[in-house]
């Protein structure tokens, strides 16, 4: 077993990363080569949080066996242990040998480190770039991470100065590689801050207004009329977009050096523009030079990358709202089924996707009815109030870790407890579900945080390239500061503890931070306690306020543009569900049509065809028999030809009805 536990975790974690990239990215069309950095990237990441508790017990472990390996003296001088005689060392189940964490540590944070600040920042250059070739989209990935590069090296050169001007230290390999670490974990650190202190209150109060039906129904009110604008804008500029390129397309012929550049753009257009600009173009006119002005390179480049923004952004929009609409259509059922007799829950509309036929069997309507009008905000409302008390012993601990006598930190406390009866497992569930909460707070603030329109993580498929890069980028960022953080949280860090004992594998990859001794005794330790502010700040809504009477419409009960747009989405939602009932009504009159006539028309084909083979098989008996047989035949067909010409209704001659042209014939018929 004491692989197996690694094992199982790497690759569990790698088809958890793999689901999520797998709901917000798109495999299909999106590039293969930003699909496996964003994939390794939340890999490594995901990896890194999951193993650290196994990280954890280990060394807890190797501390008891050599503290039980050492006499009392030194046990007493060199590790603060027990005597010998007084303990018993037991292997964890999840044990890892000697030598593989430190490799294993080294081998993920070296590789998330290259991704995020050399390997994904240019492939976010390069996915953006709309240069018709592999050297044109280099060149401009180069050009653009020229200054973020000169950035990280200015102030990697001013920690270097700072250690080679101060004479207590010898400039060594392991001394430059401790000052990099520690200038990536300070912006870490920096950005950490800010989003835990967003998402410790957030997230517990996010779900207690999830147990509040007419809440989430005003909010999803709101929402469809903000995403009815930003729609409507992505659809204009979209045709502004392939105005446009219809024009360079018309302008740019067959033969011209720059005719392949343009027909880039066009297989990037969606496919009914395509078909319009095809029709309504000339290819075989060859174009002078001299005569018309034609766009340049340059221009083409700029214009392919505003047609691959449009037209992500109109997908993205127009999916949302379908999405939109079928939360929004749910909760007005929900309201309506809270007052159900039958207790059985009725939908307005049945579902456009096949249900499987596992969850129809057990998740039947009366089921879904007590879960969704009972149990559901009752279950929501006990989850709010778990997650607001981890919220509490996280803002708690991180304003007392650094205090070692008395230990206050109440995370320090449960794992030293645990230390003293050696309770692996407990010492393991207690560690995941420590950095699992933080995890939770930081990473869903990244999913949730939305930069304008250039980084968004939207889920079903309709996140760009560029956002999925980002995301990347930010998280191989965050997670070493966070997993330092919580080492520092369960006093397992022998900076924060202050004791000469053996460290996490993980520590040792990160070096002693003494190399710089304001940043370990100063910023690490008294920088988090600003998370109290900002959980403040959050809980009054300090930043939506500050949004909202910026221009950018928040969600805020007490604002009138809140209760105009609350209104206008009402009136967006209703429309919307009398269109597809009408479409439902229509498309139930025709089953019905179909299931009533639908045999009594097959019959009368049938009959129809019978009656045109009988008549073939009576022609062809009819020539070889004598004229006069033929003559009497033809005279009873004629009768019957009079007796339909009786049975039919006159019309009425109208002399303005008759006109020569075919064409407006059938268009007045």
């Amino acid at each position: 077993m004491s692989g197996a536990a690694l094992g199982l975790e790497i690759v569990f974690v790698f088809f958890l990363a793999l689901f999520l990239l797998h709901r917000y990215g798109d495999f299909k069309k999106q590039h293969r080569l930003v699909i496996i950095a964003t994939l390794l990237a939340w890999y490594l990441c995901f990896l890194i949080v999951f193993i650290l508790p196994l990280d954890v017990s280990t060394t807890i472990y190797n501390r008891c066996k050599l503290a039980a390996n050492s006499s009392p003296a030194e046990s007493n001088g060199s590790y603060v242990t027990l005597a010998p005689s007084k303990q018993k060392c037991f292997k964890p189940w999840s044990y890892i040998p000697n030598g593989i964490m430190p490799i294993f540590w080294r081998v993920v944070y070296w590789t998330s480190q290259f991704l995020t600040w050399i390997l994904l920042p240019f492939m976010q250059s390069y996915a953006r770039s709309g240069g018709f070739s592999i050297t044109g989209k280099i060149k401009t990935a180069l050009i653009e991470n020229a200054i973020y590069y000169g950035t990280y090296l200015l102030i990697f050169g001013a920690f270097l100065i700072y250690v080679a001007v101060n004479p207590n230290f010898n400039l060594q390999w392991n001394q430059l590689q401790t000052i990099g670490i520690a200038a990536a974990n300070t912006w870490g650190l920096f950005l950490l801050v800010l989003l835990l202190g967003y998402g410790l209150v957030e997230i517990p109060r996010s779900h207690w207004n999830g147990a509040k039906r007419g809440y989430l129904l005003m909010k999803t009110y709101f929402k469809a009329a903000k995403l009815m604008t930003e729609k409507a804008d992505a659809e204009e500029n979209l045709e502004d977009i392939m105005e446009e390129v219809r024009k360079v397309s018309e302008s740019i012929k067959y033969n011209h050096p720059l005719r392949k550049c343009v027909d880039t753009i066009l297989k990037k257009c969606p496919t009914e523009y395509q078909e319009r600009m095809g029709r309504n173009m000339d290819d075989y006119e060859d174009f002078d030079e001299r005569q018309n002005s034609y766009p340049s390179e340059k221009s083409l480049v700029k214009l392919h990358k505003q047609v691959i923004y449009s037209v992500q952004r109109h997908r993205r929009t127009q999916v949302q709202w379908q999405i939109l609409l079928e939360q929004a259509f749910y909760l007005e059922d929900v309201a309506k089924n809270e007052t159900s007799a039958t207790r059985q829950f009725v939908h307005t509309f049945h579902s456009q996707e096949p249900e499987n036929k596992i969850i129809q069997y057990f998740y039947t309507p009366t089921v879904e009815w007590y879960w969704e009008c009972l149990l559901r905000p009752w279950f929501y409302r006990v989850l709010a109030v778990v997650l607001a008390t981890f919220s509490v012993i996280v803002v708690w601990s991180e304003c007392t870790f650094f205090s070692t006598q008395p230990v206050l930190s109440l995370f320090a406390v449960f794992i030293q407890l645990a230390e003293k009866t050696y309770n692996y497992i407990y010492i393991e569930m207690a560690c995941f579900l420590t950095i699992f909460f933080l995890s939770i707070c930081v990473y869903s603030t990244v999913f949730r945080i939305r930069v304008f329109n250039y980084y968004y993580l939207a889920s079903h498929h309709q996140t760009d390239a560029y956002s999925l890069l980002f995301s990347g980028m930010l998280f191989c960022r965050l997670t070493p500061p966070l997993c330092l953080n919580f080492l520092g949280l369960t006093h397992m860090d022998a900076t924060i503890s202050h004791k000469n004992t053996q460290p996490t594998a993980y520590t040792s990859i990160m070096g002693s931070m003494r190399v710089l001794s304001f940043i370990a005794d100063g910023f690490y330790i008294y920088y988090p306690m600003l998370v109290v502010i900002l959980c403040i700040a959050t809980y009054f809504s300090l930043g939506t306020r500050c949004l909202n009477l910026l221009g950018f419409q928040q969600f805020m009960g007490d604002s009138e543009m809140t209760s105009d747009l609350i209104d206008e989405g009402k009136e967006l939602i209703r429309r919307e569900k009398r269109k597809r009932q009408r479409q439902e009504e229509g498309e139930n009159r025709r089953r019905e049509w179909k299931e009533r006539y639908g045999n009594r028309d097959d019959s009368t084909r049938n009959r129809v065809a019978h009656t045109d083979q009988k008549e073939s098989s009576f022609s062809e008996t009819n020539t070889n028999r004598p004229l006069s047989k033929y003559t009497r035949s033809n005279g009873r067909t004629e009768r019957d030809r009079i007796e339909l010409l009786q049975d039919a209704e006159p019309l009425d001659f109208n002399a303005d009805s008759i006109n020569d042209d075919p064409l407006e014939l059938d268009s007045g018929r």
